[in-house]
């Protein structure tokens, strides 16, 4: 039970080659951008998807619509949207360094990481209900990603962050997580004693 989830980045960006952090900014992918996005075509030609989805900023939606849009009906969706840095977005990215004072904390007129894992949440729970036992794609952006590792690796914030592969340089053509909705339901039994399940 649960949705198969394979998790792309979109490809590098003017704003990514220049250290900016583009953020809710919609930003535009690189000639290097869209070449990674005709190559990630190639790379997936032969994986079948039931659905792909992609935040709807412009550089996840070109990444998308250049890997995916020739076999799918790409589907945009706000709820993937890179973190709002708030007064940072488009700004240089030297702030990245210090991302754990934004998990609970939201960027100044902007959102938290907590924010962003709440959008997600509610986002695969609806897709859970439409997709469950199915394999989606997922385009997106990098808290999205560590939103996914909390969510469905049971990761700390903390971990997320510091693990990132953003940090080493380890990209790949994409990352698979497995979710799975559970209902807690809570019982008091004639004792007064309360029980909890999953299901």
């Amino acid at each position: 039970m649960g949705v198969h989830i394979t998790y792309y980045v979109h490809g590098t960006t003017t704003d990514n080659e220049n250290n900016i952090a583009t953020g809710n900014n919609h930003g535009e992918l690189s000639t290097v951008g869209i070449k990674q996005a005709k190559d990630l075509n190639v790379l997936v030609k032969d994986i079948r998807f039931n659905a792909v989805f992609c935040s709807d900023l412009i550089r996840a939606v070109d990444t998308a619509e250049r890997a995916f849009g020739e076999l799918y009906n790409v589907i945009k969706d706000e709820r993937l949207r890179e973190i709002n840095y708030g007064d940072y977005n488009g700004k240089p990215n030297t702030f990245k360094n210090s991302l754990t004072d934004y998990i609970d904390e939201p960027f100044p007129n902007g959102e938290s990481y907590k924010d962003v894992e709440e959008r997600l949440r509610e986002f695969l729970v609806e897709i859970s209900k439409k997709c469950d036992e199915k394999k989606i794609a997922l385009v997106a952006h990098q808290a999205p990603q560590l939103a996914l590792e909390v969510i469905c690796n049971e990761k700390s914030w903390e971990d997320a962050i510091a693990e990132d592969w953003r940090k080493v340089g380890r990209w790949q053509p994409g990352w698979e997580y497995e979710y799975t909705f559970y209902k807690v339901i809570i019982s008091h039994n004639f004792y007064g004693r309360t029980t909890t399940r999953r299901e």
